[in-house]
């Protein structure tokens, strides 16, 4: 252990996988989040590329914006279509795509987060095999984590670990709208 911070001097040779958390159910961004929060613990460099999500004052973004390390990058619109994608949705995922490729190439952050990417894979803004060549492209030692519902069988194969959110009960069922600190 080094230093106060209670981490391994060498915590960054152990990272390379990818992660995947999909399903329907609530909490896919919140584990991704709660990960970033404990990899800025050990003194680990974090981004969030945020996928379909659109700059708006999201609580990540302002506790982002408080912490040393960890950054998020939103670019999306306020929208999810699953209907014909948008030229400007097509647009932010190629932006998205190519901001992703620059972070994971340029070895400086230990953590990438692509957030809602799985839902870009679903609303086919993006190919299974587009994604696996980005990850195949990413710097040793940076650890992935993919976040959306709807993760394709060819993005479960290649990940390292992929984790389900099945939803079983949600309020949205008794008309209670997302709620701000909690949702979003």
């Amino acid at each position: 252990m080094s230093g106060t911070t209670g981490c391994p001097k060498d915590v960054k040779e152990g990272l390379g996988l990818v992660q995947v958390y999909t399903g329907n159910g609530k909490g896919k961004t919140t584990c991704a989040l709660g990960l970033a929060f404990r990899a800025v613990g050990c003194g680990l460099n974090v981004i969030m590329i945020q996928f379909l999500k659109p700059d708006g004052g999201y609580g990540e973004h302002i506790s982002a914006s408080r912490m040393d390390g960890f950054e998020i990058v939103p670019m999306g619109v306020d929208h999810m279509d699953e209907k014909v994608p948008l030229e400007k949705d097509l647009e932010l995922t190629r932006a998205a795509m190519a901001k992703a490729r620059e972070v994971l190439t340029s070895g400086e952050y230990d953590l990438v987060i692509l957030d809602e990417i799985n839902n870009s894979l679903k609303f086919k803004h993006v190919t299974p095999q587009e994604v696996i060549d980005l990850l195949d492209s990413r710097a040793p030692h940076t650890e992935v984590v993919l976040t959306g519902r709807g993760a394709p069988q060819e993005i479960i194969d290649y990940a390292d670990l992929v984790t389900e959110m099945r939803m079983i009960k949600h309020p949205m069922d008794r008309g209670v709208p997302a709620r701000r600190g909690i949702e979003f």
